[in-house]
């Protein structure tokens, strides 16, 4: 039975099994799950009851069309119902954004929501990633990844805000002035399906821009804050425009039965959600705490309603993973199936205590063999890697994140390590390797060394704005805004301050005397790899020590960068209110 379980996982490619497979493999019943990240306290029992109760009608007959339920829903919000298409889940409306909108080519930072990578790979599309580095707590620096889409020539940027699976928030400020010096792109996404359990800020969602801007779409999630994953529920928010051209590709009964009686029951609700949110927000502070006093164990700050963990070293991830769920009947998320990502690391949704104090007990076992078991071996494989996309990973390490045009039809060949075909191959070996710092040659320092980016980026802490979340700063951020993306005159007048910042970080942490090396050395081919082995030494944080600027569990949340005032606490909403489209404060 145990052996059944655990080959779930391994047919399950960029996501885990369903709850629903593990329990025909099993007794039935479901483990306790700290893999699916929803909302753990809503809806309330009495809410269950009140469905259960009408589930005859509910499944017997059909839904209001959608635009009625989506109606519904922006009265809740306080939003224009002509500003917003509901989808069957928000990847119903990514799959229609890819068809729509994006025409050659998307960036995304990695690791994220799979979706963002996998849906433009599967429809031809060139996904230029850009790796996000543990040496700064996976945080995105703006600048950092407006400059790699200019000198990609991407026209559709991502971003995740809170990031999924570590956490990383984003301010509402940062998000803007990328907004702003990104105007001429394509398309700007917004994914904000975990934004409403973030207490770093009282106003986060930046919906009212995206209404306002004729190139960015906000995308929200309905079953995470609701806890209601199974009904598949979301929302995208746009411009009249946009948000019409995804509204008239849809079914008309796109929404089902479930889906409007949730929607038209939840104004009657709006304190018991607020409280929830809240109870999730205290949980994931206790949670990181326990977590953290774990020896070798490295807690990363969330903004989400989970959290991002490294393991120590010697464990490895899918062997945590099977032993947590075949002897402890705990469900945790590896993550090495997550490009960008390894199976060193784990991500675990925010839980009551009662379901933390087993966790705790759990990996205390299976981690350092303490009354059952040995401690977790090592794969013998010699790589940190429990999925095909190590593969993916080491070929987007060798493009400095850029992608590669027919990835995705790469990932579908046989044959050829990696999985590419021969032909493939061929197409995509050394070239395109070095075709990469050849479309970048305006920048003096970028033609030479491809690996030179990865500590430059490690440098990021010291220019970091919020150094728990990874946002670029006003101060920081305009003058490259101006210099590199065209910006608006007020920012010109920034622009010799933010093409510095860059040019003295990069000699620091590769002394002078080094790079110019490999240049001088050129003809002999021998000498080429050796930048690149500078950088492993200083990549891994140490065991059992929280990422670079000092993160610990203690500091999840509230951190705010240089500059902004300090986050306030997030209070309760009165009785009768509801939070508004970004889940904090009052709709009125």
């Amino acid at each position: 039975m145990a052996d059944n379980v655990t080959s779930l996982f391994r047919s399950a490619t960029a996501h885990s099994p369903s709850m629903a497979a593990l329990a025909r493999e099993s007794d039935g019943t479901g483990p306790v799950d700290f893999c699916i990240p929803c909302n753990p306290y809503f809806p309330t029992p009495a809410m269950m009851d009140t469905m259960a109760a009408r589930l005859r009608d509910i499944i017997t007959y059909y839904p209001s069309s959608a635009d009625t339920i989506t109606a519904e829903l922006c009265n809740l919000l306080q939003l224009p119902p002509q500003a917003v298409a509901m989808g069957n889940g928000s990847t119903e409306l990514i799959t229609w954004i890819d068809h729509l909108l994006v025409r050659e080519s998307l960036a995304v930072p990695v690791p994220t929501f799979g979706r963002w990578t996998d849906q433009p790979m599967e429809t031809g599309k060139r996904v230029d990633m850009f790796p996000l580095q543990e040496s700064s707590g996976f945080s995105l620096d703006l600048t950092q990844y407006a400059e790699f889409i200019r000198a990609r020539g991407t026209r559709v940027a991502v971003i995740c805000n809170p990031n999924n699976p570590d956490g990383g928030f984003l301010h509402k400020h940062a998000l803007v002035q990328f907004m702003d010096a990104m105007a001429d792109l394509d398309l700007i996404i917004i994914d904000e399906s975990f934004l409403e359990f973030a207490d770093a800020e009282a106003e986060p969602s930046v919906v009212q821009e995206a209404m306002m801007r004729p190139n960015v779409i906000v995308l929200r999630s309905l079953g995470k804050n609701f806890g209601l994953h199974g009904i598949r529920f979301g929302y995208m928010v746009a411009n009249p425009s946009l948000a019409g051209r995804v509204r008239s590709m849809l079914p008309k009964w796109n929404l089902n039965a479930f889906a409007e009686y949730v929607v038209f029951m939840l104004k009657e609700h709006g304190q018991e959600y607020a409280q929830s949110l809240q109870q999730v927000r205290r949980d994931r502070l206790d949670m990181a705490s326990q977590l953290s006093s774990l020896p070798g164990l490295t807690v990363y700050p969330s903004q989400g309603n989970f959290l991002f963990v490294r393991l120590p070293v010697g464990a490895e991830g899918t062997v945590v993973r099977d032993r947590m769920l075949t002897e402890h009947r705990i469900l945790v998320r590896e993550c090495g199936n997550k490009i960008g990502s390894s199976s060193r690391f784990l991500r675990l949704v925010v839980r009551p205590q009662v379901d933390v104090r087993r966790l705790m007990s759990g990996l205390e076992q299976v981690l350092y063999g303490t009354r059952r078991g040995a401690a977790v071996p090592e794969l013998s494989s010699g790589t940190s890697y429990s999925s095909g996309t190590a593969a993916v990973d080491r070929l987007v390490s060798a493009t400095n994140g850029g992608g590669m045009p027919g990835l995705a039809a790469q990932a579908l060949g046989t044959g050829m390590p990696g999985g590419l075909t021969a032909a493939a191959a061929a197409g995509t070996g050394m070239p395109t390797p070095m075709s990469a710092p050849m479309q970048m040659p305006a920048p003096v320092p970028m033609p030479a060394p491809a690996p030179v980016p990865m500590p430059a980026a490690m440098q990021m802490p010291a220019a970091m704005t919020a150094q728990s979340y990874g946002s670029a700063g006003s101060q920081s951020y305009a003058g490259a805004g101006s210099q590199s993306y065209g910006g608006p005159a007020t920012q010109m007048q920034q622009m010799p301050q933010m093409p510095q910042m860059p040019m003295q970080q990069q000699p620091q942490p590769v002394p002078q005397p080094q790079i110019p090396q490999p240049q001088m050395q050129q003809p002999p081919i021998p000498q080429q790899p050796q930048p690149q082995q500078m950088v492993p030494p200083q990549q891994p944080t140490p065991s059992g020590v929280p990422a670079r600027n000092g993160l610990t569990a203690a500091q999840v949340r509230g951190t705010t960068g240089p500059g902004l005032a300090p986050a306030p606490a997030t209070g309760w909403p009165a009785a009768q209110s509801w939070p508004n489209a970004a889940g904090m404060g009052q709709a009125g």
